[in-house]
């Protein structure tokens, strides 16, 4: 018997997607980003200065923060403080470098962007909506520096998109929830650009192992996940 989704989406169907621009006031740029019931506050800073190791280079930088608020899950997440967990750790450089890929670093100047991905609602996908809405919240900072004429022109080179699939009874499910990412026995999350190019793929298989076969078709159905996500930014400006 094929798995029946617990919300009745078809397969390659992703959940309600919305980003809600300027959410709080004193941000560069701010976006909650909504997909299904995970909600991610996406916020930019933009400082001007580098990294040491990029000094006197003319180029800037950016990095992205990533944190699971308490309230997020149905038990309370501990604060992550002085030391941050392994996932967290992996997170914040997927976002970071993800966000990265869309960037001329030489046209940014000597700046370094804060990406700020703090999840309020956890319901599998904080990773993902965090680099979807992590780009909305960059164009619209980026954007709002050449509105004030302290870049001649955008930075941005490139769009991105992320999302997750995943296979349960071998069928490839998009933008999984969390029952279905608990049930997957192979997860992959998918970074994009406009292009439909690869940035990133994570894919594990919880047990045993998986084909080549199986993961084309997981690619295929993020690609048509990613194209809709990539759709719906633009539609948010």
């Amino acid at each position: 018997m094929a798995w029946q989704r617990p919300d009745g989406r078809r397969s390659n169907q992703l959940r309600p997607v919305s980003f809600e621009r300027n959410f709080t006031r004193f941000a560069a740029a701010s976006v909650l980003a909504k997909c299904g019931d995970t909600q991610v506050l996406c916020n930019v800073s933009i400082q001007p200065k580098v990294p040491r190791f990029l000094e006197g280079k003319g180029q800037g930088w950016l990095t992205a923060e990533y944190r699971m608020l308490p309230g997020a899950t149905p038990d309370r997440q501990e604060r992550e403080l002085m030391k941050l967990s392994g996932r967290t750790q992996e997170i914040q450089r997927l976002i970071g470098r993800s966000l990265r890929s869309t960037l001329d670093m030489a046209l940014l100047g000597e700046r370094t962007i804060v990406v700020d991905a703090d999840v309020l609602q956890a319901d599998a996908g904080t990773r993902t909506t965090s680099i979807t809405g992590g780009f909305v919240a960059l164009k619209d900072a980026l954007d709002q520096l050449v509105a004030k004429g302290e870049l001649a022109r955008s930075p941005i080179i490139h769009q991105v998109a992320a999302v997750s699939v995943g296979l349960i009874d071998d069928q490839p499910l998009l933008d999984l929830n969390y029952p279905e990412d608990v049930a997957a026995e192979l997860d992959c999350n998918v970074v994009m650009n406009e292009k439909l190019e690869l940035i990133e793929i994570q894919g594990t298989a919880e047990t045993g192992s998986f084909s080549r076969a199986q993961l084309n078709r997981i690619l295929d159905t993020a690609e048509k996940g990613i194209q809709e996500l990539l759709d719906a930014q633009l539609r948010a400006f």
